[in-house]
């Protein structure tokens, strides 16, 4: 699998501490919709690519006392979306910890994905909408952090 940046106790994207995975594409919605750069991970794209193997990923996260959940972030994780479900069907044979997805896709545009097969997996979260300039921040309860827009959300979907 490749990735393109691998936290293993990151405290910013969820309520709980979290193994970050920056997943590394992404079709450049958000820039495209506003039409100018505003991605704060637009850099993260430069970075090198590294390869894991998904069973040691995961391993490496059960085995830190601290961790509580996954978050994949990234670019777009939707973007890579047979690598990002072979890591939520890895990590599901060894934890119902929660699965933290933030995506840039509003709900609409992932339904599909959603309900023939996220939903067959527990503890999984999305954090929906793209990034949109000069927005007012506001709390998210479900992550327990900010979110850069007020049109992003996320919800519990199994």
């Amino acid at each position: 699998m490749i990735i393109k940046q691998l936290i293993d106790e990151d405290f910013s994207n969820y309520k709980k501490t979290s193994m970050f995975i920056g997943f590394p594409k992404c079709n450049w919605k958000c820039e495209k919709e506003c039409g100018m750069r505003v991605c704060q991970n637009s850099t993260l794209s430069q970075s090198p690519d590294i390869d894991v193997d998904i069973n040691n990923l995961v391993n490496r996260y059960l085995s830190n006392p601290l961790t509580n959940a996954i978050v994949c972030g990234g670019l777009e994780p939707f973007d890579s979306f047979a690598d990002l479900g072979l890591l939520i069907e890895t990590i599901r044979e060894k934890t119902d910890d929660d699965i933290v997805i933030y995506t840039g896709y509003n709900k609409e545009e992932i339904r599909s994905y959603i309900t023939v097969w996220l939903n067959n997996y527990k503890n999984i979260i999305i954090k929906y909408g793209r990034f949109i300039p000069n927005q007012q921040r506001h709390y998210d309860e479900v992550l327990g952090v900010y979110l850069a827009s007020d049109n992003q959300y996320a919800e519990k979907i199994s």
